[in-house]
């Protein structure tokens, strides 16, 4: 029975010590996706304009936009959505951090 209780009590502190580093890694994310949001220009995202890759390749033309803002295409038959959050305007074009695979292959 001793063993047990210093096994918990083992368990117990171990847990304690970890969860301030888990809500600090938590806390620093979100503050840093806030200020990426915050210090991203917004980028006119429409239907009908094209959706280029970082290569600078054209990936599709953008079918709709979604109320968040995120576009989405039609790629190898089927409706993806692309993350408002990889896009940035180069030189006019709407441009995805994401590759034509990575995006192929989201759900």
């Amino acid at each position: 029975m001793k063993k047990l209780a210093s096994i918990a009590l083992m368990a117990t502190a171990t847990t304690m010590a970890l969860a301030p580093t888990v809500v600090s890694a938590a806390e620093n994310t979100t503050a840093v996706h806030a200020a990426t949001e915050e210090a991203a220009p917004a980028v006119d995202v429409n239907a009908g304009k094209m959706l280029y890759g970082a290569n600078g390749r054209r990936i599709a033309s953008i079918y709709r936009v979604t109320e968040e803002g995120d576009p989405q295409i039609i790629l190898n038959g089927r409706m993806v959505t692309v993350p408002a959050s990889t896009l940035s305007d180069v030189d006019g074009k709407v441009t995805t951090s994401l590759t034509k695979r990575e995006i192929s292959r989201s759900r």
